[in-house]
């Protein structure tokens, strides 16, 4: 069975992080995505509920806020559980395994941070891939390619 989700959108507000009893981070979130066009020309969005973990949770709460562009790649989850008025509420979020950052960030100082300045990939890459620690991700690297490379 495949359960994989890809999705590039932006933060509909900033992220929500919080620590389990045990001190992992968690963020939730909610991601706006844009699909087909009305007639009139207008996008229409849905907004995915999403959930992050540990060191990637606390990078997310760190670089991005509210509009942020990011993408996202997970897991699609559907959970259940009583509300205090004891109606039973159906979930389904994305679990997230890796985010990237997809514009720069501004800093208060008025200049601009650039994702290689952020860099957090190769710490959340140790977080997501645990046995990969130590060895550089080439996942985000630039490819030098000339219009000669280009077949077409």
């Amino acid at each position: 069975m495949i359960n994989n989700a890809c999705l590039t959108g932006r933060l509909t507000r900033d992220c929500d992080l919080k620590y389990t009893g045990n001190g992992n981070a968690v963020a939730s979130f909610s991601l706006a995505v844009n699909r087909s066009y009305k007639r009139e020309g207008e996008p229409e969005a849905d907004f995915i509920n999403c959930v992050v973990w540990n060191k990637t949770a606390e990078a997310l709460a760190n670089y991005t806020k509210k509009g942020s562009l990011i993408g996202v790649t997970g897991r699609i989850q559907s959970r259940n559980y009583e509300n205090q008025q004891g109606q039973r509420v159906y979930v389904t979020e994305i679990i997230c395994s890796q985010i990237a950052f997809l514009e720069t960030q501004k800093t208060s100082a008025g200049g601009t941070l650039s994702n290689s300045q952020i860099n957090t990939q190769e710490n959340i890459s140790s977080q997501i891939y645990p046995g990969n620690s130590g060895q550089k991700s080439s996942y985000g690297q630039g490819i030098d390619i000339s219009d000669d490379d280009i077949p077409f």
